[in-house]
């Protein structure tokens, strides 16, 4: 298992695109290869109960991106996160998925993802602003949310009510100039009124992975 490394704002591998925020933090602690902060970082949220269709298409979208020269990322939570980076370590890129967690890097959030956290450890990266020793505070998520959307050029809603962390992540985004993209589905899916209300709002539909890298063409190869 590589060993956990504290990245301050001077150190030349930390996100750039962290200084757009308003409070980014003066300090980053990584766990795996920070190899992953090389490339142009795109992200994938959504439910936590999840479909099975939104399952595959995270899964696929991620795949596919990473495929593409980009680094998934996602907050590791249950349904759309997982799949994403799942999705992202089955393309066979090299450091394909950076994950960021709300809790201290000794801790894994959710347990049941202990696996998925242990081989992104060994074949990307998970980021947390906090030291070792910190445990899962409810308010730690929506800070957690404002990293993914800052270190991100865009991201992709897959599954979203209107009341979801996945919502905040995307205002987030378009407030810091990123790229917002949303999944529709069948209007009587409750778990797709999220996705609709963003692109009602904005955000660009998306049917396919042309649809994200015709709108990130300005994007390719920029850190």
């Amino acid at each position: 298992m590589p060993s956990i490394i504290t990245i301050n704002q001077r150190n030349p591998y930390y996100p750039r695109r962290l200084l757009d925020l308003a409070d980014a933090p003066k300090e980053i602690y990584c766990l795996g290869h920070l190899e992953a902060l090389n490339k142009v970082g795109f992200a994938i949220v959504g439910s936590r109960k999840a479909s099975q269709q939104g399952l595959k298409q995270s899964f696929r979208f991620a795949k596919n991106l990473s495929m593409a020269g980009f680094s998934i990322i996602s907050g590791l939570a249950e349904g759309i996160d997982a799949a994403a980076h799942q999705g992202a370590l089955s393309s066979g890129s090299t450091h394909p998925t950076i994950a960021i967690c709300g809790a201290g890097l000794d801790t894994c959030y959710p347990s049941q993802n202990k696996r998925l956290f242990d081989e992104i450890a060994q074949k990307g990266l998970l980021i947390s602003e906090y030291p070792l020793g910190t445990g899962v505070k409810p308010f730690h998520f929506p800070k957690r949310n404002r990293l993914i959307a800052a270190l991100s050029v865009g991201i992709l809603i897959v599954e979203a009510k209107i009341k979801s962390g996945s919502l905040i992540s995307a205002k987030q985004a378009a407030n810091l100039g990123r790229e917002v993209f949303a999944i529709p589905r069948s209007i009587e899916d409750k778990g797709a009124e999220g996705c609709h209300y963003l692109i009602n709002d904005g955000a660009k539909l998306t049917q396919n992975i042309s649809d994200i890298l015709d709108e990130l063409k300005p994007y390719q190869g920029v850190r």
